[in-house]
């Protein structure tokens, strides 16, 4: 949901090294808060789209833990930094393919509700094609 993103937000899913700077290097994702919402909107359009028909998917997450706060000096307040181990399972007509990996998020209380200001995905096999590229 959109609304749940802050102003200021990034979206990270790095590709190889998970350190690296994603100035410098190539990522699956790298999104900032502009990039989120042109993409919702084109996929509200039923003019674009990831998939037909879509995948069915199932996501599990576990291992959460609360990583400490991060001053965020834009806003002069602290951000809640959590992570979380995550499994999807993907059925679609090509086959199943699972995508497990690590997930941070940082969250802020923005007028009362907590909104996400930074989520990065890092996948376990982040150094193997993305099937539906490979192809």
């Amino acid at each position: 949901m959109e609304a749940l993103w802050t102003d200021d937000a990034l979206y990270w899913v790095p590709a190889g090294n998970d350190s690296a700077d994603p100035m410098q290097q190539m990522s699956v994702i790298y999104d900032n808060r502009n990039r989120i919402s042109t993409r919702l909107k084109q996929l509200r359009t039923g003019r674009r789209y990831a998939q037909a028909p879509p995948s069915n998917l199932r996501r599990l997450i576990s291992n959460i833990e609360l990583l400490g706060g991060r001053a965020v000096a834009s806003v002069g307040g602290t951000d809640l930094e959590v992570g979380a181990n995550f499994l999807v399972l993907e059925s679609r007509a090509r086959g199943t393919h699972l995508w497990g990996g690590r997930v941070t998020y940082r969250l802020r209380r923005v007028d009362g509700a907590l909104r996400m200001s930074y989520k990065k995905a890092v996948l376990v096999d982040r150094d193997k094609p993305i099937p539906t590229m490979d192809s």
